[in-house]
């Protein structure tokens, strides 16, 4: 299950780790390296190894509890990579995404997202639509955004939106569309038939197990809250009874309505530690990837009920370190999210494929401040796919994991670097993108037009990122000549460094000799800088000038500095 998931699913991990199987788990965990150049082959070998049938079910899942963010979407692409491996070997298989969309809404997140996948904060929606639904299924709440037929709804098809992005085809499974249409009735039935031995197994996970406990929670048919209190089964009939209790979340007390009444199976769900592995049973699935918090709580427990309740083998385990986002955990109550469409704006869909085919075992962070230096990654682990980088262990990687990675495998793409992209992105003249990029000898006339296309795309990304982060590239190049009055001695300097940059000599250099011609010319520097930079953006500031120009045309630059229209 993904980062982020419901507080239902963490709310009973109260027995320590080495009491719930976690011994199994910290073996995982101690081998930061798979066995295999790319982890899927590994977890592909796993599930081969049990002789399944196909097709083969690879699931994840998420509770609809706050904004669908990049965290959320690790069990898609690891599930993703898994089967496109699969697959590769002759395999057919099923990804399925489960929405726990049945659980109820505990507390109002800080944030949204809307259709688009933009951030939004409660302020820019009907945040009353949540207010006074709390304890509600998601699935019975209005969307706040008053577009999709339920707030679960509007998260599932974020998610949806997200895979088609990124060209991941993924089945989107409701649990409470699998309640209502009865699939999960055989499964509660043998739970309820079977409650001593379920409560006696969950009693190892969970306090407060009694022998009144009921693994089952009905919906209130009279104020529609979820409610943990059923006096009695007749599983026979399939009904429970129950009364509308509150439902305390952390600190505080979501009333019910203290309604006494007759609920089916249909009507309500199985609290999270069963209701997991019902889903492995309903689905037959045979492998789900999960985040670290679930490998200490709810997989020991669920794999558990799994054998000793329901009478099934649990599913291939994979699971997955968290990622942190600019140094700091993800979360969707804090507010502390990035979105796919976000990073979309600001990466290639190969790029952002990349970061999830990267070794699941292994935390790292996603700094958007140096997204420069991850894409500088993906490029290296580009070339390395076509055997130009002398390292054999990330040639071996790339030769496994790239073309999962990529639409379509072709040696002519040209990938500018990032910052240098940014550079270009100061001008919107693409004609001069074009002229600058071939400068640097990114374009020769051999360069496909596809090609050349592409490779501009990137620009327009890194121009978006510098404007999110207004750092040193957030700058525009003036296409005019700016009106801007120098002194004599300046317009002299600036006449010298035209010629000393109509030479031919690099950013560096020309960075050093802007000190020595400001010297030379008995000029403050800083004034020369400033004059430079209003020539070019028309601002007394901007990026380290010298090696700036060093990036441009040559013809336009010492154009500008001899201030010729």
């Amino acid at each position: 299950m993904s980062e982020g998931s419901d507080s239902e699913r963490d709310a009973d991990a109260d027995v320590p780790a080495d009491e719930r199987g976690g011994e199994v788990i910290a073996q995982d965990a101690e081998r930061d390296e798979p066995r295999r150049a790319f982890w899927a082959d590994e977890v592909a070998d796993e599930i081969e190894a049990r002789d399944p049938e196909d097709p083969i079910v690879i699931k994840g899942g998420v509770s609809p509890s706050g904004v669908a963010h990049l965290g959320n979407f690790n069990e898609i692409m690891r599930g993703y990579f898994v089967a496109a491996v699969l697959r590769e070997r002759g395999h057919e298989v099923r990804q399925v995404f489960t929405s726990d969309d049945r659980d109820p809404l505990r507390k109002l997140p800080r944030k949204l997202a809307d259709v688009d996948g933009d951030i939004v904060g409660l302020g820019d929606v009907d945040a009353g639509a949540l207010g006074r639904n709390l304890g509600k299924p998601y699935t019975d709440i209005p969307d706040p955004f008053g577009e999709s037929e339920s707030y679960a709804a509007h998260f599932a098809a974020l998610l949806k939106a997200d895979a088609d992005r990124l060209g991941i085809e993924v089945e989107m499974l409701s649990n409470t569309e699998m309640y209502e249409d009865g699939d999960f009735d055989a499964v509660v039935a043998h739970v309820l038939e079977n409650v001593d031995d379920a409560r006696e197994v969950l009693s190892k996970y969970q306090s407060k197990v009694d022998d009144d406990y009921v693994p089952f929670n009905p919906v209130c048919a009279e104020c529609g809250k979820i409610t943990e209190t059923v006096t009695s089964v007749d599983v026979d009939a399939g009904t429970v009874e129950y009364v509308c209790t509150d439902m305390t979340v952390g600190d505080e007390t979501i009333e019910g309505c203290g309604h006494e009444g007759t609920a089916t199976f249909r009507e309500g769900k199985l609290p999270w530690r069963f209701e997991w592995p019902a889903q492995w049973q309903i689905l037959g699935v045979d492998f789900e990837p999960f985040g670290k918090d679930h490998a200490e709580g709810s997989w020991p427990s669920g794999e558990d009920i799994a054998r000793n309740v329901l009478g099934i083998e649990p599913p291939v385990p994979m699971v997955y370190e968290w990622f942190t986002l600019n140094g700091e955990a993800l979360s969707s109550s804090a507010g502390n999210i990035v979105t796919v469409a976000e990073m979309l704006e600001l990466l290639e869909p190969e790029v952002l494929r990349y970061f999830f085919a990267l070794n699941p075992r292994k935390a790292r962070d996603f700094d958007v401040s140096r997204l420069d230096q991850f894409v500088d990654d993906f490029d290296r682990f580009e070339r390395a796919y076509f055997g130009d980088v002398d390292d054999e262990s990330l040639s071996a990687f790339a030769e496994r994991a790239y073309p999962f990675v990529v639409d379509d495998v072709r040696e002519e793409r040209v990938r500018l670097p990032y910052t240098f992209a940014a550079v270009l992105g100061m001008t919107d003249d693409r004609d001069l993108r074009i002229e600058m990029a071939r400068n640097e000898g990114y374009f020769d006339d051999d360069t496909p037009e596809w090609a050349i296309e592409e490779a501009l795309e990137r620009v327009d990304r890194a121009r978006a990122w510098a404007e999110r982060e207004d750092n040193e590239y957030n700058y525009r190049i003036q296409e005019t000549l700016p009106d801007v009055d120098v002194s004599s001695p300046v317009a002299a300097a600036l006449d010298e460094l035209a010629d000393f940059v109509d030479a031919g000599h690099d950013g560096e250099a020309i960075q050093g000799e802007m000190y020595e011609t400001a010297r030379r010319h008995d000029i403050e520097v800083g004034d020369f800088f400033e004059a430079g930079y209003l020539l070019f953006f028309d601002q007394p500031q901007g990026p380290r000038l010298g090696e700036f120009l060093g990036e441009l045309d040559t013809a336009f630059v010492v154009a500008r500095l001899r201030r010729e229209s």
